[in-house]
């Protein structure tokens, strides 16, 4: 597969500096312990909360949720992150494969792609009609307004970033085997309709920032940077408090009666010790 140039790009875009590594990792590890603070308030208080976020491939998204939910409970958080639809979904009103995975009380619910996909990529890929694509920018403002009426909490993020750093992310990717997968015709696509993609965002936000449920747009040309922005301030948007763990007193182990484990060498199918080749040897002394 090969990178097609993106056209009319801004060759100068402006790079914010980096961060410094070790106060980046230490007020990301702060952060992650505040959003496990905000889920054990989130679940003990039965509140139900959605993230959605949407942007330009490879602007950060991915990488993005995985901090965020690195240390969370997977019992009470999901991500959403849907294929394309079956046949059967294509039936279907087109909110209700996305309704199934919303957050039940005290849960977390994060989309990777959402709802949205229908007035970007099924806009400019001609994957929708333009009568379903109105019809969508019509019924969504609805939509979330329904969930927040019932008590949801709904947070939007847009994660922005340059034509320049997007291709270079691409090119950075196709040498990766460990990320290759993530490159798909689709994101071929965006670089060669960046402009319509553009459009399309435009003309979304424009009908569906709303007061109630506003986007929240993230700079994302450095990763590190676009992290801790919106994890501070997802937080800062949930009125999460402080709660006390709950009492766990941790028993002593009662002695063993009448059980002897067996041999080692009767068990079965152990696992080979590969590790063993990575062990730090002692030096000897002279």
């Amino acid at each position: 597969m090969s990178l097609p140039a993106i056209p009319n790009h801004d060759p100068h875009p402006q790079k914010p500096l980096k961060l410094d590594a070790k106060a980046y990792e230490k007020e990301l590890y702060r952060l992650q312990g505040e959003l496990v603070t905000m889920q054990e308030w989130i679940r003990r208080e039965g509140r139900r909360l959605v993230v959605i976020f949407e942007g330009r491939d490879a602007a950060g998204k991915g990488s993005a949720i995985a901090r965020i939910t690195q240390y969370l409970n997977p019992r009470y958080c999901q991500v959403a992150a849907l294929p394309k639809p079956t046949r059967r979904e294509q039936g279907q009103w087109y909110f209700q494969r996305y309704v199934e995975h919303l957050p039940s009380a005290g849960e977390i619910t994060i989309f990777d792609r959402s709802w949205y996909n229908r007035a970007g990529v099924e806009r400019v890929m001609g994957f929708a009609t333009q009568e379903q694509y109105k019809l969508f920018l019509r019924q969504v403002p609805v939509l979330e307004d329904l969930l927040i009426q019932d008590g949801i909490m709904l947070r939007k993020y847009w994660f922005s970033v340059s034509d320049v750093e997007q291709e270079r992310r691409f090119h950075d990717r196709m040498k990766d085997p460990l990320r290759r997968w993530k490159l798909s015709p689709m994101d071929m696509a965006a670089i060669t309709r960046w402009e319509e993609y553009s459009r399309a965002k435009d003309d979304m936000f424009l009908a569906t920032d709303t007061v109630n449920s506003p986007w929240y747009t993230v700079e994302s040309e450095d990763k590190k940077r676009s992290r801790i922005n919106v994890i501070a301030h997802l937080l800062s948007s949930v009125p999460y408090e402080h709660l006390q763990p709950e009492p766990l007193d941790i028993p002593e182990r009662p002695p063993l009666q009448n059980y002897y484990r067996p041999p080692r060498d009767v068990e079965n199918h152990y696992v080979p010790d590969v590790a063993a080749a990575l062990e730090r040897r002692p030096r000897k002394k002279a």
